[in-house]
């Protein structure tokens, strides 16, 4: 089977499932336990942190171990909105984030929260001079996807960092969920103040990942109870889980490192070749993420290729995996511009360091047969 479906999940390391087990046999006590069990426990959640800090060049206490993306975006941005309400209720972020900032901020709207949400222009980028403007005396929060998960377009998030370090009352938030270990950034005096990371997006177990949250910083927290993760996340502590989080972290960043030049290249022989086809429409760009792109094919339903495309060994999506069940058309792809007939026809190819040339070569070959096919059908 060809998996071109990585934005959505990727394939666990052997590595990653075995620190889990390992973990889940030996340490299986209560890292909250007064006893030597719980604090052997306790002390090598700490080290898994430290070993999270190091590789992200940040201090330790500003790893926050969550269950993922969704989790640490309402964190992030529920937990700035009510503790800072004070010095505002105005949020700044895009058209074209993914729900779990998008429906969080849509959400606080309920709450008395205004939010402005930036429009992209046609490649999905935002202007750093639209976001400046659109900065108020009530602005607390600025919440801004690196990479986006449908189309892979990168935002200038260097840039935003430096203009907000000019406001220093307002907040940083970043989803950095789609571009952990493919998309480089700076955490470390960027201007970013809090960041979003997801396990299963780099090899690492559903359920797991981390969110930065810059030393100073106070959230009101989302869960109460026994006061674990600093207070921030009640709630008995996912030790293997997190301590195999720490393993892809490392693993992902690895192959960043050796790696990405022929990922970079396997994305631009995608996009060359599917442009080729009369029949499709490239929404993504050569110079955005190497591992996510998104076409259209109007005329067709994005379902029934799919559906063609799995029985012929080939496994790729529409829109995000957590949006692609609620509705046929793509709010990131009408950001974008696109007609109701292409926002509802598009489909996401999305690579991984796993994927080989061969297995993209074949997977344009089987693509052109599917169209034929479904073209036969339509006559």
């Amino acid at each position: 089977m060809i998996y071109l479906d990585n934005s959505a999940t990727t394939k666990p390391d052997t590595s990653v499932i075995k620190s889990f087990q390992q973990v889940s046999e030996r340490y299986y006590g209560n890292p909250s336990s007064i006893h030597g069990m719980g604090a052997e426990v306790e002390k090598l959640q700490e080290k898994a942190r430290q070993q999270a800090a190091s590789l992200l060049h940040i201090n330790d206490t500003e790893v926050t171990f969550t269950s993922g993306g969704t989790e640490g975006n309402n964190l992030a941005i529920k937990g700035i909105a009510f503790r800072y309400a004070q010095r505002g209720k105005h949020i700044i972020t895009t058209e074209i984030e993914h729900a779990s900032v998008y429906e969080t901020c849509k959400n606080l709207e309920e709450f008395g929260y205004t939010v402005t949400y930036l429009p992209v222009d046609d490649s999905g980028h935002i202007q750093v001079e639209q976001l400046e403007a659109a900065i108020t005396e009530d602005t607390i929060l600025v919440s801004i996807m690196h990479v986006n998960n449908e189309t892979g377009a990168i935002q200038p998030i260097a840039d935003i960092g430096y203009l907000l370090k000019k406001h220093p009352k307002i907040f940083f938030h970043v989803d950095a969920v789609q571009s952990l270990g493919k998309v480089p950034f700076t955490l470390s005096n960027s201007g970013i103040d809090l960041c979003t990371f997801s396990g299963h997006k780099i090899h690492g177990l559903k359920g797991t990942g981390m969110l930065y949250i810059r030393d100073g910083i106070q959230l009101t927290p989302l869960f109460h109870g026994g006061n674990q993760e600093r207070a921030l996340r009640s709630g008995t502590e996912n030790v293997a889980g997190n301590v195999s989080f720490v393993r892809a972290l490392r693993l992902i960043k690895e192959k960043e490192q050796t790696e990405m030049k022929q990922l970079k290249q396997h994305h631009q022989f995608v996009i060359e070749e599917l442009s080729k086809r009369n029949d499709i429409q490239v929404n993504s760009t050569v110079d955005g993420a190497p591992h996510i792109i998104n076409i259209s094919v109007p005329g067709y339903k994005s379902e029934t290729i799919i559906h063609a495309l799995y029985e012929k060994g080939a496994v790729l999506s529409t829109q995000s995996a957590c949006s692609s069940k609620q509705s046929d058309v793509s709010r990131v792809l009408k950001a974008y511009g696109l007609t109701d007939e292409a926002a509802k026809t598009g489909l996401r190819v999305s690579m991984s360091f796993e994927t080989s040339k061969s297995e993209l070569e074949q997977f344009v070959v089987i693509f052109d047969e599917v169209i034929q096919q479904l073209k036969q059908v339509m006559e």
